[in-house]
């Protein structure tokens, strides 16, 4: 018997192989497990467990005629958290395959089975991995509450204890400090446990947190020695893309997604963020190519972005192609009215709605749907994605006889509001399609932000740190600049001494940075949340 309640279990038995299946199920059956559901690829696995939870999961390493294999699904699964730590994930694999699936094991499975094998050792496997789970049941039960401080600390105590389960419970823990901010500690982690078992994921966990640090040049050395060392390893590749896009490096990044795809051909996330990215690099073919196999394979997935959509109805508008732009636009609209309380898919919606005007000559409608989206730049939950698709829609609209006097006195505020760093204002710029008038706009915003920070700076150094804060408060409400706000925050903290009027201003500065520095102002590829990349699923 593997639980005590076995009778109410739910299983999951993925595999391509009829008589394996078959095999599995009469083997968990036979167990008392009392209901299973076998599936045959991994397309409908996906789909089963984003609609059910299951007790056990058993899944076939390589599925017939399919590019995605039991690796690929088990870590879009993790990476969409739709894998409960209660569910036991056990891959079933063939010995040609043993040395990929012994790598995943050490990252997010909780056990595997090498073919031929027998019922009793199928048992074995899952008692073992429940052991495992009834071990560190008080680390789970606090991730249920989301008491993450007290999980983190329970996690490490273990680990200093180095009592039974140790290594995972300090994978657990390095992640719980990542999210809580202390990276510093998540780094100390991460950075004994590669010291003692050399672990890809160990290795991938301290570049994580030099990236969390903003140390993005060790980061990435760190990343290039562990893919040099470890090249299959998928998840380096995400954190390697993502240190590239923060250094505004996109066309390396754009190349580090290529070799992620080549590694995991049918992973919904990578080929949305590839496609993305060579959208933004100008590489048209490849976007088009990338996003529309992702729309094939994943568009009724919970992991498919619909940022996709958008940009494939940019591109097939670029290309005058009426009748798969009409195709998309469907899709958006179709997708809205599944979700009409999702304000980020009604702006993807009007957007696409513009160029379906312009399609069908309504040049007027078009003009009216521009200006009524032109409030929505101040609006709170207005982002660096909505950002950068108004953009693009401008400079579209500036290569038409569409006529837009305010244009570029939008551009300006796009600008002012999200130029803050060099990666996010290149970012913009590509967004603007080369054109001169709005990269001219977005760069002079970008200069003009930076100087009035360092001057703000320089007010705190030479004996006005008052001013310095004022200054910046002033110009962070005016602009809703993240940059200023936050640096308002640190100047406060840092010359509270000297700052007569601190007790004030500090609610105030929190209640801007409440409003304007958490709803996307950093270079994103598609919609974030999920599993971070190299992480593993802190859902209960």
């Amino acid at each position: 018997m593997i639980y005590s309640d076995v009778d109410k279990c739910r299983a999951l038995v993925v595999d391509s192989n009829p008589t394996s299946r078959s095999t599995l199920v009469s083997m968990l059956r036979d167990m008392g497990v009392g209901h299973v559901v076998p599936v045959s690829q991994a397309i409908d696995a996906r789909r089963a467990l984003e609609n059910r939870v299951f007790d056990i999961v058993l899944c076939d390493y390589h599925f017939d005629r399919s590019e995605m294999s039991g690796q690929s699904l088990l870590d879009d699964l993790r990476r969409a958290q739709l894998l409960p730590y209660s569910t036991v994930f056990v891959m079933v694999t063939g010995e040609a395959s043993y040395s990929h699936v012994a790598e995943v094991a050490e990252a997010a499975l909780d056990s595997y089975l090498l073919k031929p094998h027998t019922a009793t050792a199928l048992e074995e496997r899952l008692l073992a991995a429940r052991h495992r789970k009834l071990v560190l049941r008080d680390i789970f039960e606090a991730l249920e509450t989301e008491d993450f401080a007290t999980a983190a600390r329970l996690c490490a105590e273990r680990f200093e204890r180095r009592d039974e389960f140790w290594l995972y419970a300090a994978r657990i823990g390095a992640e719980l400090y990542l999210r809580l901010g202390q990276h510093d500690l998540a780094k100390g982690m991460y950075e004994a446990v590669h010291a003692s078992k050399a672990l890809p994921w160990a290795k991938l966990g301290v570049a994580r947190a030099e990236l969390e640090q903003g140390q993005l040049p060790q980061a990435r050395r760190t990343l290039e020695s562990l893919i040099s060392e470890q090249p299959s390893y998928a998840d380096a590749y995400d954190v390697m893309g993502r240190v590239q896009v923060e250094q505004g490096d996109l066309n390396a990044a754009l190349e580090t997604f290529r070799t992620a795809i080549r590694t995991t051909p049918a992973s919904i996330t990578r080929l949305q963020k590839q496609g993305m990215l060579a959208f933004y690099c100008g590489c048209t073919d490849e976007a088009i190519e990338a996003l529309e196999r992702c729309m094939r394979i994943g568009v009724s997935s919970k992991m498919f972005d619909c940022q996709s959509l958008l940009l494939l109805a940019l591109l097939y508008f670029d290309r005058r192609d009426t009748k798969s732009f009409q195709r998309v636009h469907d899709t958006i609209a179709q997708t809205v009215e599944k979700r009409p309380d999702s304000r980020r898919l009604q702006r993807f919606l009007e957007v696409s709605e513009v160029f379906r005007l312009l399609f069908a000559r309504r040049l007027a409608e078009c003009v009216a749907q521009v200006r009524a989206m032109a409030p929505d730049l101040r609006s709170e939950d207005f982002d660096f994605e909505a950002a950068s698709n108004m953009l693009s829609l401008l400079a579209r609209l500036r290569a038409t006889e569409v006529q837009l006097d305010d244009s570029e006195t939008w551009v300006g505020q796009i600008a002012q509001r999200f130029c803050v760093s060099k990666a996010s204002t290149d970012m913009l710029c590509r967004a603007a399609q080369g054109h001169p008038a709005y990269v001219t706009a977005v760069r002079e915003g970008h200069a003009q932000i930076t100087t009035t920070a360092e001057r703000a700076v320089s007010h705190s150094v030479t004996g006005s740190p008052l001013a310095a804060v004022q200054t910046l408060m002033d110009r962070g409400r005016e602009t809703l600049n993240a940059k200023l706000i936050e640096l308002a925050g640190m100047v406060l903290n840092r010359h509270a001494a000297r700052i007569g009027d601190s007790a004030a201003l500090g609610p105030q500065i929190q209640a801007l940075k409440t409003r304007f520095c958490t709803k996307g102002t950093q270079v994103a590829l598609g919609q974030s949340g999920g599993r971070a990349a190299g992480g593993i699923s802190l859902r209960a």
